[in-house]
Parts: structure tokens; sequence; C-alpha cells
């Protein structure tokens, strides 16, 4: 049985920009080897395995992963799996939510329309946890290929809305560029700290029309991703952080962008809205666009 897929560009509206992500819109009859196996073959950041429903209260079944592990939850293959539902016919013209049953149980989707066509997809996720802050400054800026001027006098901390990265706040936007950790660097930080987390790297930006803008990335060299072009599922935790710690203003919601993937040359805007207080966050979404820019299938 030959494997369909769409190939998408995610938070961003502009072809060969974001997040790559390939939608494999029926896998019926594969098991996780097979899955696991076409990921690693694909290549790109993740891939998406669609389904039929195995909850009543969700609309789709969906299984994700990179190249080298599946992930419980992702952001990027959220967003861009929802607009690879409405090119299918699968989500209803105006319809306001789909749900993805996710490994983590039931993900909704709120769906914005422009022309009867799907414009926007703001993803739920968990509300934040704040984990374990890491006080061995020196390694850590050491591990980034940094000076330990150039980290910000914040927090370096563990946060999850249902993946913990390591958020390290930076001085400005050129220390986020010069950042340029590898794998061994990140293996003996995660021996020194006992934290094997993602690094994700973030500074404020400029602030358009009230919206507040931090300059990120992100390296995974465990799941086989040396740098991401868009992490939504870090998103989430980035905007709770910027809230909890008073960088961005608390709203009902904060309005953030994370601005990721310049340095790869794939820049991605990913939006945040994060609802509550500072000391009491109540909603985490993140939100963006998606291109179809291929079609294909594996002579499988």
């Amino acid at each position: 049985m030959n494997r369909e897929y769409l190939h998408y560009d995610v938070f961003t509206s502009d072809p060969l920009l974001g997040n790559q992500l390939a939608v494999f819109t029926d896998a019926r009859g594969l098991d996780t080897a097979a899955m696991q196996k076409i990921a690693r073959e694909m290549n790109y950041p993740e891939s998406t395995f669609l389904l039929p429903a195995e909850q009543t209260d969700t609309d789709v079944r969906m299984r994700i992963f990179t190249p080298f592990v599946e992930m419980p939850i992702a952001g990027h293959p959220t967003i861009g799996s929802t607009f690879a539902l409405e090119e299918l016919g699968r989500i209803s013209a105006g319809a306001s939510r789909v749900v993805f049953g996710l490994n983590v149980g039931p993900v909704p989707v709120d769906l914005e329309w422009r022309d009867g066509r799907l414009a926007f997809a703001w993803m739920t996720q968990a509300l934040p946890e704040f984990g374990p802050v890491v006080e061995d400054r020196r390694t850590v800026a050491e591990t980034l290929g940094l000076a330990i001027d150039d980290l910000a006098e914040r927090p370096i901390q563990r946060v999850s809305c249902g993946v913990p990265f390591l958020y390290v706040p930076l001085r400005d936007p050129a220390a986020v560029d010069r950042a340029a950790p590898d794998a061994s660097a990140c293996r003996k930080l995660a021996a020194a700290t006992g934290l094997s987390l993602p690094l994700f790297v973030f500074a404020p930006a400029e602030r358009r029309d009230g919206v507040f803008v931090a300059h990120s990335r992100m390296f995974a060299p465990e799941f086989g991703i040396t740098e991401d072009p868009a992490t939504g599922i870090a998103s989430g935790p980035l905007g709770s952080y910027l809230v909890h710690y008073g960088i961005a203003e608390a709203g009902s919601p904060a309005r953030i962008e994370s601005h990721q993937g310049v340095v790869m040359g794939r820049p991605s805007r990913i939006s945040i809205a994060i609802s509550g207080t500072r000391g009491n966050i109540t909603d985490v979404k993140v939100g963006g666009e998606a291109v179809l820019v291929g079609r294909g299938e594996l002579l499988l």
C-alpha cells in the first residue's frame, strides 16, 4: 500500500520558510516501528500519522515522530496537521474547533477562517509546570559557546506545558544568534545538572503593535534535532516564563510572538496567548499558519 503524504511549512505563510512537516494522511496498518522508520526516512524535524479517532471526544487520532523518537505532543505538527485536515476536507468550513487524540490525551485546536479557508489555528497546551532552576550558570554558558556575561540575570529553569525544556534567557538577540551548542556539550550539561533537556534560548526583541516579541532558538540533539526552526510545544512554556517573571505584561490574554529559525534561514513566527496573572496562569495557547508546499507518496 502506497503511503500518501502532504508536505507543509508551519508557522509561516511563505513557502520554504518555517518548519517542515510531513503529514501521512492514512496511517492505518502501520505499527510503531514502521512509523519511526518512515519518520527517519523523511528526516524532517517531525512527521505525523493520521488515524481514525479512538475516543468519542476527539475527531482524529494522531501520532508524532521525530527522526529518532515518538513525541507525546508537539506544536508545529499539530498546527500543520490541522491545515492538512482542512485540505483533505476532513474539517467542515467554518468549524470552530478540531480535537486531536494525542499520546497525552485530547488536544483542542481553535480555528480561524478567511474567505472560506482555514487562516489560523490555536493549539491549547497544558498549564505550565515550573521545575528546577540551574545554578551552574558558567557551565550553561560554556555549553552554548557563550561568555557568562551573555546570560541575562534571570533564572535558567526547566519549564513544561507537556514537554520539558531548559529555558536560558540571554542578554540580547545577538547573543542568541551566537549560541552554538553541540551534542557533546549538551551531554556534559545534562550530567552536571541532572537535566537531560532540549535547550531553548531567547532574548526580548522589539515590541510590535503591543505584542511582546522574543528572539529565540531551540537545540535538541538528543531528539535528532540539531536545531529546530520553530518549536510550538516550547512556545507555551516560553510565554508562561515571560509572564511568570514579569518580562511580558500579563493580560487577558498576554500577546507574545516568538521569532525562531532566523539564523537557519527559515524564519518562523509563533503566536502565544497567555491568560491569567504572574502567579496564576489559567490558559496557554500557541498559534500560527501553515502553507502546503508539496504532495508525495512512499512506495511501501
